[in-house]
């Protein structure tokens, strides 16, 4: 199956089963912010077009939002663990020792900015869900980390949603 008929399945199931939304934007999320599924799982233009989904239905925007943003959270704190448990071996996994090149750059980006990192780093695509593992191989204190992680988990979710929900029109006018 590819991504397309992936993304095709999931909004019909939305658009069927309006009361499940916030599990599956949860779901998602946790996908798109887990080291090893976000490459397997084209989470993000699904949440955009769920977001388009609230904006023409009756979903309700802030439990979508919230699951959203618990997933996230809840996923990269499962990698930063994964890291912190495995340290330095978590890059033989893959696809961290196919693709040694993002994960340099990740740990670059966490030298530089540290626990803001994974805030600054969650709106980043390809760094997005490496960042919190190479915290946790760093052993990034666990508080600034978690702040850093539901923060941004929360502002990543509201992002990804609202445009298509319309509110951003409504905050403007």
């Amino acid at each position: 199956m590819d991504f397309d008929a992936i993304r095709q399945s999931v909004l019909g199931f939305v658009e069927l089963h309006k009361a499940w939304t916030p599990l599956v934007a949860g779901a998602l999320a946790f996908c798109e912010s887990l080291a090893f599924l976000s490459i397997l799982v084209p989470a993000t233009v699904i949440l955009v077009g769920i977001g388009a989904l609230i904006g023409a239905s009756e979903i309700p925007f802030w439990p979508v939002v919230i699951a959203a943003a618990v997933g996230a959270a809840l996923g990269d704190w499962l990698s930063y663990e994964f890291g912190r448990y495995f340290k330095e071996d978590a890059k033989g996994f893959w696809p961290m020792s196919r693709y040694p090149e993002p994960t340099r750059r990740a740990e670059d980006f966490l030298r530089r900015w540290g626990a803001g990192a994974v805030a600054i780093g969650r709106f980043f695509g390809p760094v997005r869900a490496v960042i919190p593992l190479i915290a946790g191989i760093f052993d990034v204190n666990r508080l600034p980390f978690q702040v850093a992680n539901v923060l941004s988990a929360a502002v990543w979710a509201f992002v990804l949603l609202a445009p298509g929900a319309g509110l951003l029109s409504w905050f403007q006018g």
